[in-house]
Formats: structure tokens, sequence, C-alpha cells
């Protein structure tokens, strides 16, 4: 049981590792650091629900908590 979680534990961490490095990142233009990006009235940032960088942020905070809630497991001693 413990080589089988330590197995899925080993490719969370390379599939988040991979989710995390294909996110893009925020721009850092003069008007996004004044006013922290909240004057973006792009049609992006209205309607983010079903884009990729939304679905991308959902599964890393899936992933996320699957890399803690194994961790813990790992590191416990039930297993």
């Amino acid at each position: 049981m413990r080589t089988a979680l330590m197995v899925v534990y080993i490719i969370v961490c390379i599939v988040i590792t991979i989710i995390v490095l294909s996110q893009e990142g925020k721009p850092a233009s003069l008007t996004n650091s004044i006013s922290g990006g909240a004057y973006d009235n792009s049609y992006w940032s209205k309607n983010k629900k079903g884009s990729k960088e939304e679905v991308l942020k959902k599964i890393t905070g899936v992933l996320g908590f699957l890399f803690i809630a194994i961790a813990l497991l790992l590191d416990s001693k039930l297993f």
C-alpha cells in the first residue's frame, strides 16, 4: 500500500510541476502594478470560467491538495 501511495505521489509531483510551468504569468505593466490589475476590462477577464488558464488554476488547486494530503499520509505511521 505504501509503495502504491509513493507512486501516486511521484506522479502528482510531476504533473503539478508541468502544469505550474505551463501557466502564464500576469503582465507586469505599470497600470497593473498601480491598480493591482483591478481595472482589466478585457473580454478574457470577464469570461474566465471556461478559459484554459482558469482550468489550469483549478487543476493546480486539486493537485496541490492531493500533494499535501499524500505527503501527510506518507509521513504518518498508518502505512
